[in-house]
């Protein structure tokens, strides 16, 4: 982006709600079934049937609000929000427009430089989802499936207080850990429970006035969220620039082709007629409720990230890492309960070798080859010099393809370190006859040839003998005359 602008971005988040059955009706909301069938006669909006809230969307939607220190609603209502698209059946949404459950919240996220800067989150409101248009080999026609109509969305409001897009997409991580450290949420993009609108715009430096903003629609990835903002930015900045105006409009990311390009012009609250459901009664909610339940509320990111510091000892950064998760930080105070290694070690582990395997098979932690306790015994034998740090890479690696536990490969392999001493000075001594030129080198002052002696050593004992002895005696020997 060229330098004298100032970027503007505020996201809505639509984030599906973990119930089991829908916001206003009893069809089930799981992922996967054959079109329409899981949508019933009240989420297809048939004459004479009455939607009957959910409440466990009310309990998700005040546990996020109690997350993020917002406001919870004692009382708040629904509206219908007026349109019409084939996906719609009812020709209206149910929705929460000027009294939402949630309101006046935060959060807090650190920038690249390590600071912390504060996004406000103007509300959180409850809505149901509406269908989908499907078009994959339908040929010139369209298919609507309306089994999503009617499931459980918080829609998470922010103030436009992003200036980049990699602070966007910092935000909706941090908002993505939440909602499934409540258990609240799958967090599923690529299913659509976790989906986001960016609303973008540009502005000359100091200029208070806020630009034309344009709403980038439904993206369903971090990098595609990244890459479309990037690529608006810069499309508003040559638009002005070359003497052109930003049309306030709805636009879609084409990943393919990396750009955005206009889906309709973009509605004004007072386009959609909202007014009070008539249906609905307004959802109150005793104080007293909301006590209770902020008491059952879940050690969060930040507060589990304190505390890993604290009671491990771990750095900082590997903190933030583990705690993205928290099915990764729970793994590794399992692996840490589990073993005599310290605990930095077992950090060290998670995030390095065994995060890089789920990584190449696109898994999850809680689908890893390598549970917490067996890869505890991995770390027992390096902690009690049984083998090297650089065998027990070797030994993860038949772990992961099921080779057996770390005993089980290390027996099978042969790569029980070599520890003792008597063995590891005939080979020291061997190496440094072999290498006369490079004992007088070292002996004239090039110390870094002790790589070299260590590396031929490593080499002679196929990288079973102990490190640290090699070292010891390498130098003891090579200090002689």
């Amino acid at each position: 982006m060229k330098a004298g602008w100032e970027v503007v971005i505020g996201l809505e988040i639509h984030c599906q709600l973990a119930t089991r059955s829908k916001i206003f009706s009893g069809a089930s909301t799981a992922y996967g079934a054959e079109p329409n069938v899981q949508a019933c006669l009240i989420d297809l909006g048939y004459p004479g049937v009455l939607p009957v809230l959910n409440e466990e969307v009310v309990r998700m939607a005040c546990m996020f609000g109690l997350a993020v220190n917002a406001t919870i609603a004692p009382r708040s209502v629904f509206a219908r929000k007026n349109y019409f698209y084939p996906d719609l059946p009812k020709g209206y949404q149910i929705s929460q427009y000027e009294l939402p459950i949630v309101a006046n919240g935060e959060l807090k996220i650190r920038l690249e430089d390590g600071s912390e800067k504060r996004i406000g989150i103007v509300r959180a409101h409850l809505e149901e989802d509406a269908g989908k248009s499907v078009h994959e080999g339908l040929g010139q026609y369209t298919g609507i499936d309306l089994n999503r109509a009617g499931t459980p969305l918080l829609e998470i409001v922010s103030a436009p207080d992003l200036r980049s897009s990699a602070e966007a997409v910092t935000y909706l991580r941090r908002i993505h850990s939440i909602v499934r450290y409540l258990g609240i949420s799958d967090g599923n993009m690529q299913e659509g429970s976790f989906r986001c609108d960016a609303n973008v715009s540009v502005r000359p430096q100091g200029q208070k006035a806020l630009g034309t903003r344009a709403e980038l629609k439904n993206l369903n990835s971090f990098r595609f969220i990244e890459k479309a903002i990037n690529f608006e930015v810069n499309r508003q900045v040559e638009l002005i620039v070359d003497g052109g105006k930003v049309v306030q409009e709805t636009r879609l990311y084409d990943a393919a082709r990396d750009e955005t390009r206009p889906m309709r012009s973009k509605e004004e609250a007072n386009d959609y007629r909202y007014f009070p459901d008539p249906d609905l009664l307004p959802v109150e909610i005793d104080p007293a409720w909301v006590q209770a339940l902020r008491k059952s509320l879940p050690e969060l990111p930040d507060a589990k990230k304190e505390r890993l510091i604290r009671q491990y000892r771990l750095r900082s950064d590997d903190a933030e890492i583990l705690v993205g998760s928290r099915a990764l930080a729970d793994y590794f105070e399992a692996l840490a309960a589990a073993t005599a290694a310290p605990p930095q070690t077992a950090a060290n582990w998670v995030i390095g070798e065994l995060s890089a395997a789920l990584n190449r098979e696109g898994l999850d932690i809680e689908h890893s080859k390598i549970s917490a306790a067996e890869l505890a015994g991995l770390l027992d034998r390096i902690n009690d010099q049984s083998i090297s740090g650089k065998i027990a890479k070797e030994v993860f690696e038949a772990m992961w393809a099921g080779e057996g536990g770390a005993d089980q490969v290390i027996r099978a392999k042969g790569l029980t370190q070599i520890t003792d001493n008597s063995a590891i000075e005939a080979i020291v001594q061997a190496v440094i006859q072999a290498h006369p030129a490079q004992v007088a080198d070292y002996r004239n002052g090039k110390d870094k040839l002790i790589g070299f002696f260590v590396g031929q050593v490593m080499k002679q004992t196929g990288g079973k003998a102990n490190p640290e002895q090699v070292n010891e005696v390498l130098k003891k020997r090579l200090a002689q005359a």
